[in-house]
C-alpha cells in the first residue's frame, strides 16, 4: 500500500474527514516529512479558501503531545485509564484470542458488538474493511442511527430521498429560512452562498430556539419552541391554500394526495400553532404569505429539529412546503436536509454484506447502547454483549443516557478494544487500545452532504509512530484470526477504486485519475442542479408524496402531522412539574461533537456552561455566572450559568459534548439524555429532554 515519503516536502491535496456538510477540499504544506500548513483549496467551489475554526488546528491534533502511537494493554481497574505500551503482535495476539473464544463459545459472533459513526466520514476507513471483517466473523449488526436516520426517513418518505438542493443555486433564492441549523457553526461554508442571496434582497430568518450566531446574522429570529416544527410547517400551508399561494399546477402534475394535505392543513390554523410554537399568529400567517409570494425559496434545515419523538415526521413536514409552493421548479427554490443520496459510490462493493452468515445476526441501535450492555431483557435479543470494538466513535461521552453507558462499560466480563486517536473516555474504559491514523496520515474517498463534489484523501505524512490506519488495523487482526478470504486482503488503495467502481450516472467523471490529479470533483449531475423541477420524485409514485402508503403501512399518519416530543409540559405535565426546562444540547462553535475537545487552543478559556433566558434565571435566583446544575432523574451536571436573551424562555442550552475527563464534575449533557428513540428511523431523542437547573451546593 502506498504511503507518504517520509522525507516529501511539497502540498498534498486532501479532505477534511469530519462530520459537517461542507467535507471541504484541503491544501496540506509538508516539509521534509512533517506537516507545516493546512488550508482550504481557493479552487473548490465551495470551500473557496477557509477552513473552520476547528479544521484550522488539525495539524495540532495531529501532532497533538497525548496523539497515542503505540498498542496500550490495561493494567488498571476498569475505567481507571491505566495502560502500558506493548507491540503490535502482543495486542492483536491479545485481541484475537478473545474474540476467538468469544466466537467459538456457546453465545457465538453475535456477542461481539461493533461500535463506530462518523469520527471520519471517508469511505475507506469508516465502512470498508471494517464491514467486512464484521460481516464475515458473523457479529451483531450496529444499527447507525445516532445522527441523521430520523431525517433522512422522513425525506425518503416525502421526496424519495436524502436530494436537497445545489447550495450553488443559493444565490438564485428571493427568501431563505435556516430552519434548525446553525450555519455559521455546523455548516459554514453555505453562509457565502446565503449572504449573496441576501445582497440581492433575499430576506433571511432563522427558526431556532436558540439565538445562536447566525441566528445573529440573521434578518430575524423566531424562536420557536423545541420539537414542535411540524406544527408551524402545517400552519404555513394552511396560510398557502387559505389564501391561494399554492402552485396548483405543480401539485397536480407532481404531486400525490394534495387534496388530503389540503385538509389537514386546513385544521391548522395559525391561532392553534402559536399556542404550541410560541410564535404569535399573525407571525405565522405573514411567514405563510412571505414563503408562498416568494419564486424561489430555500428552506434549510438540520439535524437538531429532528431529535426529539416526532422528528422524523417534523422533517417529512417541511419537506412538503416546496411543493405546495411550486418553488421546486426554479434555482435556488427547495428544500435541504442533505445532498447524499447524489453520491453512489459503490458501498456494496466496500461493505460485501454478502459475506455474512444466514440467517443474518441481529441488529442492535446503537442509541441503546446503555440498554444493550445492561440489560439482556432490553429487546436486543440474542446473547449478551461479550466484546466491544470501538472506532471512530466515543460512546462513553457522546451515546445517550451516559451514565447506563458507563455501568455497561464497566463489567468485568465485558472486552472492550477501542481504535483511536487519543485516551478519550472511551478509550479509558477499554481493555486494549489500538493507534489509528488521523486523515494526514491515510488514503480515503469522500462523499459530501452540503454538496455534490466527490474529494480523495492523499495521506500527506508518514504515520505518526506505531499507527496503522483502521483498515489496516482490521486486515491485520483478520489474519491473526485465521479468517482467510480474499475480501479481507485489499489494500486502502483497491478499496479507493473499488468505491469508484460504479456505472451509475451521477459518478460519470468520478474517476480516480480524475481525483489523484484535482483532489475533487463535481458529480456527473445537470447544471444547473433542479432535481425536481419537473417532477420525477425517486418515490414509489414517482410524485412528492404528500399521502404515503408506506408511512401507512408503518401504522402512522400518512399525511404530514404534528407529533409532539414525548417531554414538554403539555405531553408529561407531571414530569413538567417537577422539571420544567427542556434542555438543548448542540455543539458548541469550538468542537465537532466530542471530536477536538482535548485541543487546548479551541478548549482555552472554555468551561461547561448552560444558557438560560433571564426571566428562567430570576425565576429561580440564580445569578449569571454561577454555578449550578443541570438534573432531571437520568442524571446530572454541573455547569456554569449564562444569563440573556440568546434563548427563549423554558429553554435551557448547554453548548455540547465534553470529554467527562475534561469537565469539572467528569459528567456532561448526555447524563441527562434518554435512550429513547424517533418515530422514524430509530434516532435519539437528544433534545427531547425535560431538566431543571438548581444551584450547586
Amino acid at each position: 500500500m502506498a504511503t507518504a515519503d517520509p522525507a516529501f516536502t511539497g502540498v498534498v491535496r486532501g479532505a477534511c474527514p469530519h462530520d459537517c456538510p461542507d467535507t471541504c477540499a484541503t491544501l496540506v504544506t509538508v516539509e521534509r516529512g512533517r506537516a507545516v500548513r493546512i488550508a482550504g483549496d481557493p479552487e473548490h467551489p465551495v470551500t473557496r479558501g477557509f477552513l473552520c475554526a476547528k479544521v484550522n488546528r488539525y495539524l495540532e491534533r495531529t501532532y497533538h503531545p497525548g496523539r497515542l502511537t503505540t498498542p496500550l494493554r490495561r493494567v488498571g481497574p476498569k475505567g481507571s485509564g491505566r495502560f502500558e505500551p506493548v507491540s503490535w503482535d502482543e495486542a492483536l495476539d491479545l485481541v484475537a484470542e478473545r474474540l476467538t473464544a468469544i466466537a467459538r463459545s456457546a453465545d457465538g459472533p453475535q456477542a461481539i458488538l461493533p461500535y463506530s459513526y462518523a469520527g471520519t466520514m471517508g469511505y475507506v476507513q469508516a465502512e470498508s474493511m471494517d464491514r467486512r471483517f464484521f460481516h464475515l466473523l458473523g457479529a451483531s449488526q450496529l444499527d447507525r442511527t445516532i445522527c441523521s436516520m430520523a431525517g433522512m426517513v422522513g425525506m425518503q418518505m416525502t421526496v424519495g430521498a436524502n436530494i436537497g438542493i445545489d447550495p450553488e443555486l443559493v444565490p438564485e433564492s428571493d427568501f431563505i429560512l435556516l430552519w434548525g441549523t446553525n450555519t455559521l457553526t455546523a455548516n459554514p461554508h453555505l453562509w457565502p452562498f446565503v449572504r449573496q442571496a441576501r445582497e440581492r434582497g433575499a430576506p433571511v430568518i432563522a427558526i431556532d430556539p436558540i439565538r445562536t450566531r447566525t441566528a445573529e446574522q440573521c434578518d430575524e429570529w423566531l424562536p420557536i419552541r423545541p420539537g414542535t416544527d411540524a406544527a408551524l410547517a402545517l400552519a404555513m400551508m394552511h396560510v398557502l391554500f387559505a389564501e391561494k399561494l399554492e402552485d396548483r399546477d405543480y401539485l397536480e402534475r407532481y404531486t400525490l394526495g394534495h387534496a388530503e394535505l389540503r385538509a389537514r392543513a386546513a385544521e391548522w390554523t395559525p391561532e392553534r400553532s402559536a399556542t404550541i410554537t410560541g410564535i404569535p399568529a399573525e407571525r405565522i400567517r405573514e411567514l405563510g404569505r412571505q414563503y408562498g409570494r416568494a419564486r424561489a425559496a430555500f428552506v434549510r434545515i438540520n439535524y437538531g429539529l429532528q431529535r426529539h419523538a416526532g422528528g422524523g415526521m417534523a422533517v417529512r413536514t417541511i419537506a412538503c412546503l416546496p411543493a405546495v409552493a411550486g418553488h421546486w421548479r426554479r434555482p435556488g427554490g427547495g428544500v435541504c436536509l442533505s445532498t447524499s443520496a447524489n453520491f453512489r459510490f459503490n458501498k456494496q462493493r466496500l461493505a460485501r454484506p454478502d459475506l455474512m452468515p444466514e440467517p443474518r445476526p441481529r441488529t442492535i441501535n446503537m442509541i441503546r447502547l446503555g440498554e444493550a450492555l445492561t440489560r439482556h431483557d432490553a429487546g436486543v435479543g440474542g446473547p449478551p454483549v461479550k466484546a466491544l470494538v470501538v472506532y471512530n466513535s466515543n460512546p462513553a461521552a457522546v451515546a445517550p443516557e451516559r451514565g447506563a453507558v458507563l455501568r455497561g462499560l464497566a463489567r468485568e466480563d465485558l472486552f472492550t478494544v477501542v481504535l483511536e486517536h487519543f485516551q478519550t473516555d472511551t478509550a479509558d474504559w477499554a481493555d486494549v487500545v489500538l493507534p489509528a491514523t488521523t486523515q494526514l496520515e491515510h488514503w480515503d474517498v469522500h462523499f459530501a452532504y452540503g454538496h455534490l463534489y466527490a474529494s480523495l484523501n492523499r495521506p500527506a505524512i508518514a504515520p505518526l509512530g506505531e499507527c496503522l490506519s483502521n483498515a489496516e488495523i482490521f486486515r491485520r487482526l483478520a489474519a491473526r484470526m485465521g479468517m482467510d478470504h480474499e475480501a479481507l486482503r485489499d489494500d486502502d488503495l483497491a478499496l479507493v477504486r473499488q468505491a469508484l467502481d460504479t456505472d451509475h450516472p451521477n459518478m460519470r467523471g468520478v474517476t480516480f485519475d480524475v481525483l489523484m490529479e484535482r483532489g475533487w470533483v463535481r458529480l456527473g449531475v445537470p447544471t444547473p442542479f433542479t432535481p425536481f423541477a419537473e417532477g420525477s420524485f425517486p418515490t414509489p409514485s414517482g410524485r412528492c408524496e404528500l399521502v404515503s402508503e408506506r408511512l401507512a403501512q408503518m401504522g402512522l399518519d400518512p399525511v404530514p402531522t404534528y407529533t409532539p416530543p414525548r417531554e414538554l409540559p403539555e405531553t408529561a405535565p407531571e414530569l413538567a412539574a417537577r422539571y420544567p426546562l427542556v434542555l438543548v444540547s448542540s455543539p458548541r462553535h469550538q468542537f465537532l461533537n466530542s471530536t477536538f475537545v482535548n485541543v487546548e487552543s479551541l478548549r482555552r478559556g472554555a468551561e461547561p456552561e448552560v444558557h438560560l433566558h433571564r426571566a428562567d434565571a430570576e425565576r429561580r435566583a440564580l445569578p449569571d455566572g454561577s454555578r449550578v446544575v443541570v438534573h432531571n432523574d437520568r442524571g446530572h451536571f454541573t455547569a456554569v450559568l449564562r444569563v440573556g436573551e440568546g434563548v427563549r424562555e423554558g429553554v435551557a442550552w448547554a453548548p455540547s459534548i465534553w470529554w467527562g475527563k475534561l469537565a469539572p464534575d467528569g459528567r456532561n449533557a448526555n447524563d441527562t439524555t434518554s435512550q429513547g428513540v424517533t418515530d422514524l428511523g430509530g434516532g435519539p431523542v437528544f433534545y427531547d429532554n425535560l431538566v431543571e437547573v438548581s444551584a450547586a451546593d
